[in-house]
Parts: C-alpha cells; sequence; structure tokens
C-alpha cells in the first residue's frame, strides 16, 4: 500500500528536522516543495509531500500516517 501525506510548517530549521524524521522512518520526498507567503504572520511557509510503501497494512482514514 502507498502512503501520502504533506508535511507544513514555517521556513525554519524546525521544518527541515521534520522532512529529515520523515526520511528517516522511510518516507520519501515526492515532487518538488512548494512555498508561499502567510501574510498574517509576515512569514514563509513550505510544504513538502512525502510517500512511503507499507506491506501488510490496509488503508482507513484512523491510520496516523506520521507512526507509519
Amino acid at each position: 500500500m502507498q502512503l501520502y501525506r504533506v508535511l507544513t510548517g514555517p521556513d525554519d530549521s524546525g521544518f527541515c528536522h521534520k522532512v529529515s524524521a520523515a526520511l528517516s522512518k522511510g518516507w520519501t520526498l515526492h515532487g518538488d516543495p512548494s512555498y508561499a507567503h502567510d501574510p498574517a504572520s509576515g512569514s514563509m511557509r513550505v510544504a513538502q509531500a512525502v510517500t512511503k510503501t507499507v506491506e501488510g497494512k490496509t488503508y482507513s482514514p484512523e491510520m496516523k500516517l506520521g507512526e507509519q
């Protein structure tokens, strides 16, 4: 089964650590990151899609994707 998630956050080292943690758990980058200016906070936000193939599982909306 293929899983998909989008990681989001402010464009800072914390976001890089979030993506690095996902990669260390077997997730792979899917496409390029996206950047957008958040006018409410005056800062840049970033998003990165990641995917992961898992065996022996059945998808359920209740799955906690970050724990896979």
